[in-house]
């Protein structure tokens, strides 16, 4: 069991939890994610690492209720434990193998949507330590979704919060602000885009035409978090790849968001997850990442 810690409402309908899993906070980095499961009969829900302690073994997880289980998760308080929590799961961020002192010579910006910022925030946390201030930008619909704003000040090097309804910070959605950005003099070496899929596909398409390489992580289409059930098979640069074994970050410029998006409104039903097995054959699962 794994006892949580601490509960907090971040938003109207965004929480975040402290959890005792000393063996996935041992070996977490940034840009990896976790599974959890409510009890022995819920379903297994993939979480991206919001922030993790090794010292204290605790791993901090951000979600926002959109069905049953995640519902049910939202119920727990402090003190009340989920059955499992399996982790780190994925590659960690490309920029964690990266030499920091190369990092430092490169112009970096983060484009955080919704709940998107709590993965945003252990990449930053973990520039910063190792000396390196990148931009952020935080987009929201409105301000009273806007999270996590003081954490991501302390290790940004400028936070840019923008809302859909211009009821805090800038006024806009997030590719106004790079354009904006762009237009004041700002120039990036690299882009890394998370949040909804919808979003991260048009951050991709300005950045193409900015000139500016852009990662996306591709978080949002994952189920079963080990490749077995199919469901986040994408195409990158006219290859399958599946974003829980080979990702979850990705070239974002390479990215079908077209076919992915289309893929999971299939995957939602009985019938779709039927039909896409039978087009993808052989191609259709991932495996667990671990044979050949």
């Amino acid at each position: 069991m794994f006892r949580i810690l601490s509960k907090e409402k971040l938003s109207a309908n965004i929480f975040c939890m402290v959890v005792e899993a000393p063996r996935v906070a041992a070996n977490a980095m940034p840009g990896q994610f976790l599974i959890v499961r409510v009890d022995e009969d819920g379903e297994r829900i993939p979480l991206t690492i919001c922030d993790y302690d090794k010292e204290k073994g605790t791993v901090e997880i951000v979600f926002q209720p959109i069905g049953s289980e995640t519902l049910r998760m939202s119920l727990l308080e402090a003190g009340d434990s989920f059955h499992d929590v399996v982790g780190p799961l994925g590659r960690p961020s490309e920029l964690t193998e990266k030499d920091p002192e190369e990092l430092k010579k490169m112009k970096i910006v983060y484009v955080a949507g919704g709940v998107g910022t709590a993965p945003v925030y252990p990449q930053l946390k973990w520039l910063k330590e190792h000396g390196v201030l990148a931009d952020a930008i935080e987009g929201a619909k409105s301000k009273d979704i806007v999270i996590m704003e003081d954490k991501m000040k302390s290790v940004a090097g400028n936070l840019y919060v923008t809302t859909d309804d211009g009821s805090y910070g800038r006024s806009g959605m997030v590719t106004k602000v790079i354009q904006d950005l762009y237009d004041e003099g700002k120039r990036y070496d690299l882009c890394v885009a998370i949040g909804p899929m919808i979003m991260m596909k048009f951050v991709c398409k300005l950045t193409k035409q900015l000139g500016i390489p852009t990662i996306v992580s591709m978080n949002p289409i994952m189920v079963d978090g080990t490749g077995m059930c199919g469901a986040c098979r994408l195409i990158v640069g006219n290859e399958v790849k599946f974003a829980c074994v080979d990702g979850p970050e990705f070239d974002g410029h390479e990215v079908d968001f077209d076919q992915a998006m289309q893929r999971m409104k299939l995957y939602k039903t009985e019938e779709g997850r039927a039909m896409l097995e039978a087009q993808e054959a052989e191609t259709h699962h991932g495996g667990c990442g671990m044979c050949q």
